[in-house]
């Protein structure tokens, strides 16, 4: 269930909620991970927008976006990671506006640490993430409420 985070300079993005939303849903989809309750409420974006006075490249350059994606561990193979890579970077520019932003996007990929994700209050490892997402869905097909 990845955590997104999205910097850029104030007044990038129009509707940062929008771009907040689609941000989540699109990590979820590259995942593949079922569409359960657990997952589409535990896969959050946050635009965070910052002063252009916060921002700067060697030149002194503000226009950048950083996007910060954590997974658990294992949860992206190279073909997943490189969607994620190019359809973050797409909606980034579709949000702003900016073509520019093609090129001053940067999208960094971090795994939590085996048994470092938190949820529910409790740390959990890969298999009792699966183990979760498994009792869920057997709940919903069964006609239970989540």
């Amino acid at each position: 269930m990845p955590m997104i985070d999205i910097y850029a300079p104030a007044g990038t993005f129009a509707d940062p909620h929008r771009l907040a939303t689609d941000a989540a849903a699109t990590v979820k989809d590259v995942e593949q991970v079922p569409d359960i309750p657990m997952f589409r409420r535990n896969t959050a974006a946050f635009v965070h927008e910052l002063p252009a006075a916060a921002i700067s490249d060697v030149d002194g350059g503000s226009d950048h976006v950083r996007v910060q994606v954590l997974t658990n561990a294992g949860a992206l193979d190279r073909e997943k990671q490189l969607a994620v890579v190019e359809r973050l970077t797409e909606l980034v520019v579709a949000a702003s506006g900016d073509e520019r932003l093609r090129e001053r996007t940067w999208v960094l990929l971090t795994e939590a640490v085996p048994g470092g994700w938190g949820l529910k209050g409790h740390a959990r490892t890969n298999e009792e993430l699966v183990a979760a997402a498994r009792a869920e869905i057997a709940s919903l097909q069964a006609g239970e409420e989540v």
